[in-house]
């Protein structure tokens, strides 16, 4: 029981059809729910932002979807609007076995910062409540699986393994944005953080 599940962000704006959707991002769900069914904890992460959202291009006038810009926190990628609070898109893919999991953790819902990471914020230091869950559970280590590779996955890896948490990734349950070679920056960044590519 000492190792748990971590499901990042399966939910229809990142599926084909989605505001922001990633290739092939429906074709992980049957994999990860045969997954689950084997897993003695799974944790599911939702991303979960209010409308008008710092993150979002439609917020900054004249800003174009995927441009940067300098947070208060760092750079930030300025996405289209996707995955608001309530809305359908926000909602869990319809074939994700949602109700295998022992907890949800919503995050992005901090309207002045994104939240790509399980674990942290994008400021590196506002915590979900995840660690805290995953320790008071006794578990050591984690798999991760889900939408975006390069973002959310890569973010929710490398916190766990810097917080000191055994971390695999299970590469063919993940699918990838690829924005300007971010998929091979991501995995360069979880190896180099001991994260296991699987």
């Amino acid at each position: 029981m000492t190792e748990a599940l971590i499901v990042i962000d399966v939910q229809k704006d990142f599926c084909p059809g989605g505001a922001l959707a990633v290739a092939e991002g429906d074709q992980i769900v049957p994999g990860i729910n045969a997954l689950m069914v084997e897993s003695p904890v799974v944790v599911l992460t939702q991303d979960w932002h209010p409308a008008g959202h710092s993150s979002f291009a439609s917020t900054h006038p004249g800003a174009e979807v995927m441009s940067m810009t300098e947070m208060p926190y760092g750079p930030q990628v300025l996405w289209p609007d996707h995955c608001i609070q309530g809305s359908d898109g926000a909602k869990f893919h319809p074939d994700l076995t949602v109700d295998r999991a022992d907890l949800i953790i919503r995050k992005g819902f901090n309207p002045a910062i994104d939240s790509y990471s399980a674990f942290f914020e994008n400021d590196h230091v506002t915590p979900t409540g995840l660690e805290g869950y995953l320790r008071s559970r006794g578990i050591t280590d984690l798999v991760m699986v889900g939408l975006a590779t390069d973002f959310c996955v890569n973010y929710s890896a490398v916190d766990a393994a810097k917080l000191g948490f055994k971390v695999t990734v299970r590469r063919e349950l993940c699918r990838g944005i690829d924005m300007d070679g971010s998929l091979a920056a991501a995995e360069t960044a979880m190896a180099e953080a001991g994260v296991i590519l699987a």
